[in-house]
Parts: C-alpha cells; structure tokens; sequence
C-alpha cells in the first residue's frame, strides 16, 4: 500500500502482475447512471406511486438505503423492488441511455488481454443489474469470470468474500491489483494483503475528484497505461 501522501504515485510493475480484479459501478463504469438512478429516479418513481411530494418520496428512499449500508441487502435489486413496491429492472431499463463506460477503461481492458492478465469483475452488484450493464456496456467478453458477492452471500467489505473468491479463481494475492472506488472495500482487499490496492478518485463524471487518502489513486485508466 501506497504511504499517506503519495497517492498518485504509482510504482506498478505490470511483470509482476499476472491477475487484474475489477469493481463494475464507479470503477470501470461511470456512477452517474447509479447515483441518477437511486437518487433521482427511484424518488420519482416512488413519489409517483404513493402520490407524495418529490421531496419526501427521495428522503423516504435515502432513508432506505442509508439503513443498509454495508450490507448485502444494499446492493440487492430482489430486496429493493420488495421493499419499495417498485418494478426495479423496468425502471433501470428506462435509463439504461445512461451506463458509460469511462473514459480509458476500454484501452486498458483490452491492453490487459492482448497482455495476457487474469481479468475478474468483482462487484456487490446483483446479477440482475450486472447483466443490464454488461448488455448496454458490450464489455462482458474482456473478463475471464464475473463474480457478483450475492453469489458468496456476502459483501465485499467482508474478509469471507475474499476467502470464497481466492477459493473460486485461485489468485496469487503477491502478483494481483485491484480496484475499486469505495474506502471500506478497498480497506478489505488491503486486510486480505492483496499486494497492489487502487482507488479510482473519480468515480463520476459528474462529481468532483476526491483522493481516497492511504491508497494509490487514479483518476482513469489512461494513469495505468500502457501495461
């Protein structure tokens, strides 16, 4: 891990790294499709349904989501559309225009197969909403698996899931990298002593760069290029 204080200084030497793990949402997609989603979307849709004020329907929402935090059940699509009576999929399906892939994830996906590196998406996101992503974004075929969290039954911000992914994909934690935007998993892949650990500072286009302090940080891919 990267020293406090020198976060974009990124000393990877790509020889020593033969398997690449990825987060989906905010890391190689931008977050704006997420964030317009559960924050704008989802309240209108509810607002919409129970025939209350916009307002009210999005801190009924936030209020939701905050409750569960750092649970499986936060990124769970089956658990949402019970909790809110709302038809989850039809509603990401509306403003499925909005999944991007950002900016120089393509060039450094493709670079890391034309290098023959161990490529996994490794995300909470539910299987539901991966394949969502994967159709609109056409990026499924540059990863050799993709492995959601639902399917271990827990988060990524827990120690199980990367003993379950280690016993699934069988990796190297010396000669692997991961990725990813979020602080508490990021400190969980760290804890797991997976050798090079990267927080993507930028996870939306439409939100300011924030270093994520303790890490090696990059704002995009074009930062860990050419392999």
């Amino acid at each position: 891990m990267e020293q406090v204080g020198e976060e974009n200084n990124l000393n990877l030497d790509w020889d020593q790294i033969d398997t690449i793990l990825l987060d989906l949402d905010g890391t190689i997609l931008d977050l704006n499709f997420d964030l317009e989603f559960w924050l704008e979307y989802i309240p209108k849709a509810y607002s919409k349904k129970n025939k209350i004020d916009f307002q009210h329907a999005k801190e009924i929402v936030i209020s939701k989501i905050n409750s569960q935090e750092g649970k499986l059940t936060w990124y769970c699509l089956d658990y949402w559309e019970e909790q809110l009576e709302l038809d989850i999929m039809k509603l990401k399906n509306d403003i499925s225009h909005l999944i991007k892939v950002h900016d120089h994830a393509l060039s450094f996906l493709q670079s890391a197969r034309d290098n023959n590196k161990r490529i996994y998406l490794v995300t909470n996101a539910h299987r539901k909403g991966i394949n969502l992503k994967m159709k609109m974004s056409k990026i499924r075929d540059f990863f050799d698996e993709i492995i959601s969290s639902h399917d271990f039954g827990v988060p990524k911000q827990q120690q199980k899931f990367w003993v379950e992914l280690d016993k699934k994909i069988n990796f190297s934690k010396e000669r692997s990298i991961f990725f990813d935007d979020s602080l508490d998993v990021l400190k969980a892949a760290e804890k797991f002593q997976i050798k090079n650990v990267v927080a993507i500072n930028k996870p939306s286009t439409k939100i300011a760069k924030k270093n994520i302090f303790g890490y090696m940080n990059i704002e995009n891919f074009s930062e860990v290029l050419p392999l």
